[in-house]
């Protein structure tokens, strides 16, 4: 994500031994620490991005990796491409769910071979700018980009210099929005709020108060069952129309998210592997999960047990035997 992913509702617990600096993803994680045992009772260190559909699946997996399996779970605070780093210092076991980083895959993957994939979340991706759907009938053709630069003034706020507002959320979230402006010529300025929560936010008072907003965003997320959001088309992803970031001029692909493992994980990490490897499930238990967390008062680990409670014969069948 989506160097996707949360502010409210972030599992506790930063990793010991790694230095932050700033919220850009450009921290570097500090060798030393980390790995896992090859049975029962051992340690999985699980990294934790910053939005909540991530914190959902990392919630899940860990509290039957603890109850079912007797493992301990060390969950850390981490922006994506640092947790990637983690892999190679030996803190990081597990990211849950990683929004497609081919660059990162090439590096830690291929080059440095210190992770790899271990199978698909089931959970279906899309990145790509919204607007409330309230805005498609009072400003007709608004979600097609080439009246974008019709409705600028629309979005104009006091933050975006005069054109309009293309609302972002935590400046270490995958983005190709500066690309895109420039190169489909659009009169706009990417203001970043910050966090999910910025962006849940101004979504909520855009439905509610009626103001214009349009804003990167991503599902799964709990807020579609919430607010009508509309998709704006931009020009249609093909294969490689990404592959120079400065030159990007198409939309977001569908992804297939996947979870990364380190290759010590796979190959000592026993049980603990089998079912992180097993793990699959799809947008609607995710955001149910993810909803609970963030709606409904509950701590990750209450969400994670109502839905285990709810889900027996899915998860059943991800505990090795």
């Amino acid at each position: 994500m989506k160097q996707r992913r949360v502010v409210p509702v972030i599992a506790a617990g930063l990793a010991i031994g790694l230095s932050l600096a700033g919220c850009g993803g450009g921290a570097k994680v500090e060798d030393g620490g980390g790995g896992s045992k090859g049975g029962g009772g051992g340690t999985v260190n699980i990294a934790i991005n910053p939005w909540v559909g991530y914190e959902a699946s990392a919630a899940v997996v860990s509290e039957l990796l603890e109850k079912e399996l007797g493992y301990k779970v060390q969950k850390k605070n981490l922006k994506e491409e640092v947790a990637w780093q983690g892999f190679e210092s030996g803190e990081v076991d597990v990211i849950i769910e990683n929004w497609g980083h081919p660059d990162l895959k090439k590096k830690y993957i291929e080059q440095k071979k210190v992770a790899a994939v271990a199978g698909s979340t089931g959970n279906k991706g899309v990145i790509g700018w919204y607007v409330p759907s309230w805005m498609e009938s009072k400003y007709p053709g608004i979600t097609d980009w080439k009246n974008l630069n019709k409705y600028a003034s629309v979005f104009k706020t006091s933050e975006s210099g005069g054109k309009g507002q293309l609302l972002f959320g935590d400046p270490s979230y995958v983005s190709n929005e500066k690309a895109l402006i420039t190169n489909l010529k659009l009169d706009y300025k990417v203001v970043v709020g910050g966090s999910e929560a910025t962006l849940i936010k101004s979504a909520q008072q855009s439905e509610s108060q009626q103001k214009p907003l349009l804003f990167y965003f991503w599902d799964p997320h709990w807020l579609f069952s919430k607010i009508k959001l509309s998709r704006v088309k931009l020009p249609p992803y093909t294969e490689g129309c990404d592959a120079d970031p400065k030159k990007v001029a198409c939309d977001y692909p569908e992804m297939d998210l996947d979870k990364i493992v380190s290759t010590k994980f796979a190959g000592s990490g026993g049980k603990a592997y089998q079912l992180v490897k097993s793990f699959t499930w799809t947008n609607e238990d995710q955001n149910g999960v993810a909803n609970d967390m963030t709606n409904n008062s509950m701590t990750a680990e209450q969400a994670a047990k109502k839905w285990i409670d709810a889900n027996k014969s899915k998860w059943q069948a991800w505990i090795p035997k």
